[in-house]
């Protein structure tokens, strides 16, 4: 049989089971009694399993079948949940990830799991759990254990607790070349070139035996580097005279035995039902036949088609109605108004079959924010509202990597470690808030910490060093003017390189991904209070809902999902605060701002109106009221992009053609607010 035709159906299938499994388990490791969870986790794994042993993908068999052995023995009360059993099967989903992305390569999706199956092997069997070999390293080298080398119990507890804290412990062999004269000398160049990419445990020989060349041409050391063992290796053979480098990873024996002991029933909040067939008695159950089969997979290049299409479409139907208003014919107006019912709902379908919420991005979160505070030793809350919020597939699809970099930048370089919090009055546990929302046409994602905030006196001087600005223009910026200048391309303020994230490091790479996709991205930053990463991305629908407005002869549109109401202001209600025309609105003092003054509008006579036409627009919290001369009315419009040429108009997110034959520039109410 050829499996090719069902390699997209395994694919999506996997993805979505190992995603099943990976926010169950963040659930699992918070709520350890509820086997409803373990349950949930069980079915994923069964059935992923079975789908990757009918496709020949064995190592992922293998892998998720172990798995399943371990999830079995807590389900029937024989295994307790514990902190290392929950990194094992954390890395265990990394793996799968990997193999699975790989076969969506074109490869075949073999990984050695050799280590992994061990571990779960050790665990099915009641014996004390290895401590986690990080993938990222797992398979570089031979693994070592520590009882080999002879360690005393402190360099054994160094090792332990550097390993939770994310560095790797390496053994790691030099051998000089058999003419090396200057042995010592050699010897020191190799430990001055890792001095500062680690932390040095024991030397055999002693260190001052080494230095002073008394040793073969060969001496070995434990070293705790948070880089990969090849860079490492790299990074010696630089020294000359130094013939081969041999490092091995050690593997540690965790002291936690206890976490192995069966769990105490009379502590289980209810007994589980048995479930020797869980996946196939899923896929029997009454209506889940039924429901599968209402869903099919179509190209997103098949919909994109449809969408240009009936663009076309919501064009003619506007010319069809302009016709129909000049001819007064009561049945073409029945016609055009029945078709323009029908083609508005065909128009909601087509536009979400491509909307998908932003919770397929930020689902992968939770899991790197736990294994990011492990490694870093901080306590982090990690809340993430609006994840419904709906964005089109293809920027959702290029959106993920900017927004890991702005997470781990905050997580690394914004939240502070716990003592750090407790000492300037914050609580020890730092916050995170990822938060999604609409604004008019466009989707605002937002990355905010209660962290230290940016420095504005060291990114000031970094811009004024770099010739950004002058240091009599800096004092006129806001903080959050100098903030956002570590979105400058190079720009670094970073006393020390991190492997996480440097703040101000690739931020400007960040800035080029988000405005490549049409959108922007901006700072507020408090010291010592923290800071708010704000991306505002368009939802690249080609059709939307506009209020028509006049400012002299222009037509402009104004997306309705931005609008709060319309009103009519009279003269002397308009007041002024700093200079600026303000009104009240419902008891609060908005900005006003005029559309004429703006888009400097040619004015054919004196303005003396005694009336003003109003539009209260919206952004978050915030709102502003445009001045306009008059409304012209509610249409659907077809946006269209400016081009190259006109890419940065502002306060311009495209233009539409309206019935007439008319061009109307479509506004973004977003930055005019104020």
């Amino acid at each position: 049989m050829d499996m090719d035709q069902y390699l997209e159906v395994f694919l999506d299938e996997s993805r979505e089971h190992l995603q099943a499994v990976n926010d169950n388990i963040l659930k699992l490791e918070k709520q350890p009694q509820d086997l409803n969870l373990v349950n949930e986790i069980f079915r994923s794994a069964h059935t992923l399993k079975g789908m990757a042993a009918t496709m020949g993908y064995e190592d992922i068999a293998s892998l998720t079948h172990k798995m399943e052995n371990v999830l079995d023995l807590i389900r029937n009360h024989k295994l307790t949940v514990s902190t290392a059993i929950i990194d094992i099967i954390f890395s265990a989903i990394e793996y799968l990830e990997d193999m699975v992305s790989t076969i969506s390569e074109g490869q075949d999706g073999k990984k050695d799991v050799s280590e992994l199956v061990q571990q779960l092997d050790q665990i099915e069997q009641g014996e004390p759990v290895k401590a986690v070999i990080k993938s990222t390293v797992a398979n570089e080298g031979n693994f070592i254990n520590t009882e080999e080398l002879n360690l005393d119990e402190f360099q054994i507890t160094i090792i332990d607790q550097a390993s939770e804290q994310g560095f790797f412990p390496y053994q790691i062999t030099v051998t000089l070349t058999d003419d090396c004269i200057l042995k010592g000398a050699r010897a020191y160049m190799v430990f001055e070139s890792l001095e500062d990419r680690g932390e040095m445990i024991r030397t055999n020989p002693s260190v001052e035996e080494i230095e002073e060349g008394n040793f073969a041409q060969q001496f070995s050391m434990i070293f705790l580097s948070t880089m990969e063992a090849e860079t490492i290796k790299t990074i010696i053979e630089k020294v000359s005279e130094v013939k081969e480098v041999d490092i091995g990873n050690l593997v540690t024996i965790s002291n936690s035995e206890k976490d192995d002991l069966p769990i105490d029933e009379e502590n289980l909040v209810s007994q589980l039902v048995q479930e020797d067939a869980a996946a196939t008695t899923e896929k029997s159950a009454p209506g889940t036949s039924n429901s599968s089969s209402k869903t099919i997979r179509v190209n997103l290049e098949k919909i994109d088609d449809l969408l240009n299409l009936f663009e076309e479409v919501v064009i003619d139907r506007s010319r069809l109605e302009a016709i129909a208003d000049s001819l007064s014919n009561s049945d073409l107006t029945d016609t055009v108004e029945h078709m323009s019912r029908v083609s508005t709902d065909m128009q909601s379908l087509i536009l979400a079959m491509r909307m998908v919420p932003v919770d397929q991005v930020f689902n992968r979160f939770p899991r790197m924010i736990r294994g990011l505070a492990k490694d870093l030793n901080k306590h982090i809350n990690l809340n993430i509202i609006g994840a419904d919020t709906e964005l089109d597939r293809t920027v959702i699809d290029e959106i993920g990597d900017p927004l890991v970099h702005l997470i781990r930048n905050s997580v690394d370089h914004g939240i502070e470690l716990p003592d750090v919090r407790k000492q300037v009055g914050k609580h020890e546990e730092g916050n995170l808030i990822l938060r999604a929302y609409h604004s008019g046409n466009h989707v605002f994602i937002e990355i905010e910490d209660d962290g230290a905030g940016i420095n504005r006196e060291k990114v000031q001087s970094k811009a004024i060093e770099n010739g950004l600005i002058s240091a009599a223009e800096a004092e006129l910026l806001t903080d959050d003017q100098v903030a956002n200048f570590i979105l400058s391309s190079g720009f670094s303020t970073a006393d020390k390189v991190s492997d996480i994230s440097g703040r101000g490091v690739g931020l400007d790479v960040v800035k080029n991904k988000i405005e490549s996709l049409g959108g922007q991205i901006s700072i507020e930053s408090k010291a010592g209070k923290g800071s708010i990463f704000s991306i505002q991305l368009p939802l690249t629908l080609s059709i939307i809902a506009t209020l028509l407005i006049k400012v002299q002869q222009e037509t402009y549109a104004v997306p309705l999902s931005s609008i709060i109401e319309t009103a009519i202001l009279d003269k002397t209600q308009m007041m002024y605060a700093h200079g600026k025309k303000v009104m009240d609105f419902r008891g609060k003092v908005i900005p006003l701002v005029s559309l004429e003054t703006i888009f400097d509008v040619p004015s054919k006579e004196v303005n003396n109106k005694q009336e003003f036409s109003i539009v209260i627009v919206k952004k978050g919290d915030k709102l502003t009221g445009l001045i306009v001369d008059s409304f012209v009315g509610q249409k659907e419009v077809v946006l269209k992009s400016l081009g190259n040429y006109l890419k940065d108009v502002f306060a311009i997110s495209g233009a539409t053609i309206l019935g007439d034959g008319e061009v109307a520039l479509v506004l973004d109410p977003n930055a005019l607010i104020k």
